[in-house]
């Protein structure tokens, strides 16, 4: 009996990031197999949302880990533990962040995927191609529009080039995006979101042309429900790994 209590009360140490650093003002955290596990061969750049940091998505990185893959969360300029505004650079920033994945991987050519929530989701749609990512993943992604309109109200409180960004947001709409992506992109999204209504989702699953590509709508839920939620975690997961044309552990 003594030995069965003792067992209960051990506690289990979570997997920590193999790296935490900063790449040009921006902080992040990288996340490998620990040994024995064999080395990854593919990895997901994990993209937060407005107000969030890359501490928010630790637990996805670490579910990534558990499949294989290696994981790097970073903050966005104005967030977190970064430096600087965000602004009109910000897909040079992920483009960057998913270099110094594929230098982790010694690969320069190593298979990637970008995964985002909000107006991280937007951010991972339209970074894509920019990172060579081969499938993205977008949770409730913002649009464009509903960006600006959260400039504009001061409903955000992070550091930002206004005007950059504004102007980065007119010349980006996700619609166009979608149409011209080349790889598989997933979109999830909760019909019970009260922030990004499910319609926008929608209307870019309208416009997929890749036929991996597809939207999962969710019932119920909220903004922030499906990017925490294990199942769903794990879907998005199958999603990239099939998309990068894995197998078994990588």
């Amino acid at each position: 009996m003594v030995k069965d209590m003792d067992l209960r009360a051990r506690t289990v140490t979570p997997l920590l990031p193999a790296e935490a650093g900063a790449l040009d003002g921006l902080a992040y955290t990288l996340w490998l197999p620990p040994a024995p596990q064999p080395p990854p061969r593919a990895g997901v750049v994990v993209l937060h949302g407005a107000d969030s940091c890359k501490e928010s998505h630790h637990d996805f990185a670490r579910a990534a880990v558990a499949l294989g893959l290696a994981a790097i969360c970073f903050d966005q300029r104005g967030h977190g533990e970064s430096t600087g505004a965000l602004g009109p650079g910000v897909l040079e920033d992920v483009a960057a962040v998913g270099a110094r994945l594929r230098a982790a991987l010694g690969d320069a050519a190593a298979p990637l995927a970008v995964r985002g929530s909000s107006m991280g989701g937007y951010l991972a749609i339209l970074s894509a191609p920019v990172v060579g990512a081969g499938a993205a993943v977008a949770i409730c992604p913002a649009s464009a529009e509903g960006l600006r309109r959260g400039l504009r109200e001061g409903r955000f409180s992070f550091a930002a080039d206004s005007e950059g960004l504004a102007g980065f947001l007119d010349e980006h709409d996700l619609t166009q995006a979608v149409r011209s992506l080349t790889m598989p992109l997933l979109l999830l999204h909760a019909e019970g979101d009260e922030r990004v209504p499910i319609a926008h989702s929608r209307e870019l699953a309208a416009v997929l042309t890749v036929p991996e590509s597809r939207l999962i709508a969710v019932p119920g839920g909220h903004h922030r429900s499906i990017q925490h939620d294990e199942e769903l975690q794990a879907v998005s997961l199958r999603f990239i790994r099939r998309s990068l044309g894995l197998t078994g552990r990588a």
